[in-house]
């Protein structure tokens, strides 16, 4: 039987006045393997990263999902990232797994045996369907994108990492942000670990907060690391900052859009 916890500070929202939607909805439980089996393969199908904990262990551990089996009753799960997770798998340790898809949390824990095997050639996880998920659309803020010709310059540095990374804000909402590093900068990130400095140059001014990494995303072709990160424990000045700025962007584009320039 699964047992779903929620984490400290769950239900805990931003207030934010610009949200475009009613707010976040209650975490839900899915039951019925269809509606189970669609939300795996949607982050299958969007190649969303998955965070592998494992109980009374902080280390966070990447994964994505390879494919799900309705018939077989299995999901099979990409090479952990680090590797040395596995030993925790080989122990028969239960593991809760979380993803992120467009503001939902998709989660669910296995405390069943997990299968060590490879999947056309790549070494991976059989992992048994689950028979519960917890689903919760969790944002409920407006997100504003930056035009490119007017990327704002940032800065993420903290005492996990061995040098800053420069790069830029793609696009910001009240509860977090897209950036863009150039290079491959992947493995010197860590799913779920949180920075202590994170600085934009806003038009009105620097902003320094601590930020917790959510996601990254290398693209080979252009070079570019995305990275999906929210704000860790905000200030109220450091809040009233960036909801200016998210505020100063809706702005201007509702302006543009009267204008029938978009």
């Amino acid at each position: 039987m699964l047992v779903l916890k929620l984490l400290p500070g769950e239900l805990r929202t931003v207030s934010n006045p610009f949200s475009q939607e009613e707010g976040p909805q209650p975490p839900k439980v899915l039951k019925a393997p269809v509606e189970i089996v669609a939300n795996l393969r949607l982050l299958q199908q969007n190649h969303d990263p998955l965070i592998i904990t494992f109980q009374e262990r902080s280390q966070r551990f990447q994964s994505y999902v390879i494919e799900v089996d309705r018939d077989k009753r299995l999901v099979i799960l990409d090479e952990m990232i680090p590797r040395d997770g596995e030993r925790f798998l080989l122990n028969g340790e239960a593991f809760r797994i979380e993803a992120f898809h467009e503001g939902v949390r998709v989660a669910w824990e296995c405390e069943q045996d997990v299968r060590i095997t490879e999947h056309e050639g790549a070494r991976c996880y059989l992992s048994p369907l689950p028979s519960e998920v917890l689903y919760h659309q969790r944002r409920s803020a407006f997100r504003a994108p930056l035009k490119q010709t007017e990327l704002i310059k940032i800065e993420l540095a903290g005492d996990k990492l061995r040098t800053a990374l420069s790069g830029q804000l793609l696009d910001i909402s009240a509860t977090g942000c897209k950036l863009r590093v150039p290079g491959n900068v992947t493995a010197s990130l860590q799913t779920g670990q949180v920075y202590e400095r994170f600085t934009v140059q806003f038009p009105f001014g620097a902003m320094t907060s601590a930020l917790e990494l959510r996601h990254t995303q290398y693209d080979e072709k252009l070079d570019i690391t995305f990275i999906g990160a929210r704000f860790h424990r905000m200030s109220g000045l450091e809040q009233r900052q960036v909801e200016r700025f998210v505020y100063q962007l809706q702005r201007e584009a509702r302006r543009f859009e009267s204008d029938g320039l978009f």
